[in-house]
């Protein structure tokens, strides 16, 4: 019931999180980058604060240094260099394929996962990985050869591949951190509590390089839509996709994250259907259905050893 659980939760983090493409190009039409990132992350601390401020206090006195090092990683992978990699992006790549580059993260999360954390790689993790990888290689829709890159084409494709990479190297990270609280008896991090530390580190490191951008008046120039995004960037990408890739995390291995993270680029491929009118290819169907293949294949995997455990 537990690796159920925490499926479900890796489900809801990472689709929520594939909407940050969308997200991203809407507001770099009128934002710069470090603006976007410190008014979203400022929106969120100001919302939930409230509500756990006695226990987010709490919490920081009994973390030790270990702990500090490694939610300061958190912030700077997972939220400041990701978000500055994929607004850089967005902005000289199409949408379909900034997603879908983001994609890349199950492939790099395993890989790490093996040198890293040396978890152990099972052939059946290999095929459901490989089925990711390949859903996301059939997402792009489009013949190598036919790809017309530009000079601000590439780079925002490589732009892209350094946000997934960040991602990654977060996933990682977020892994580590949870098996030396699991070792520890002293210290258990609520996952919103977390989202808060974590948040407040990437806000602090985005801060100064915001107020270089002179966000004032770029402000007052938005619309609602704009700030509906701001607000949909912090409270829902950032502080609900959070807390569920915390709790995600603490009850599924690192193979079973990387699987569960090509919904990035499915919704993202999803969202750019519905709203913006790109179109979707048999072909990136097909990609579709092997990246939840891919999951599911992720899934039965893991409730294998359950069944023989329970049979003893």
């Amino acid at each position: 019931m537990k690796n159920i659980t925490g499926k479900i939760y890796l489900l809801f983090a990472f689709t929520l999180a594939g909407t940050s493409v969308i997200t991203g190009y809407i507001l770099s039409e009128k934002l710069n980058r470090f603006t976007i990132t410190a008014v979203s992350l400022g929106i969120m601390i100001l919302c939930l604060s409230p509500f756990y401020r006695a226990k987010t206090v709490q919490t920081i006195r009994l973390l030790k240094r270990n702990d500090w090092k490694l939610l300061v990683l958190q912030a700077v992978f997972g939220i400041f260099l990701f978000r500055v990699f994929l607004l850089l992006g967005v902005n000289l790549t199409s949408t379909v394929e900034a997603g879908i580059l983001t994609g890349t993260t199950p492939a790099i999360t395993a890989i790490l996962a093996f040198l890293v954390l040396r978890e152990k790689l099972s052939e059946w993790t290999a095929f459901g990985i490989a089925c990711s990888v390949s859903g996301i290689v059939l997402l792009q829709g489009t013949s190598l050869y036919s790809i017309q890159l530009s000079a601000w084409h590439f780079w925002g494709n490589v732009f892209m591949l350094c946000a997934a990479a960040s991602e990654s190297v977060f996933n990682i990270i977020s892994r580590k951190h949870k098996t030396m609280q699991r070792d520890s008896a002293d210290v258990r991090i609520h996952p919103v509590v977390q989202t808060l530390i974590v948040s407040a580190i990437a806000f602090g490191l985005s801060l100064v390089p915001a107020l270089v951008e002179q966000p004032f008046a770029s402000l007052l120039m938005i619309g609602l839509k704009e700030w509906l995004a701001l607000i949909w960037y912090g409270l829902i990408v950032t502080a609900l996709a959070f807390v569920f890739f915390y709790a995600g995390v603490n009850r599924c291995d690192a193979y079973t994250t990387a699987a569960f993270s090509g919904m990035i680029p499915l919704t993202s491929m999803l969202l750019s259907f519905f709203f913006l009118g790109e179109t979707i290819s048999y072909a990136q169907g097909a990609g579709g259905f092997l990246i939840i293949s891919s999951m599911l294949m992720m899934g039965s995997r893991q409730r294998q050893p359950q069944q023989q455990t329970v049979s003893k």
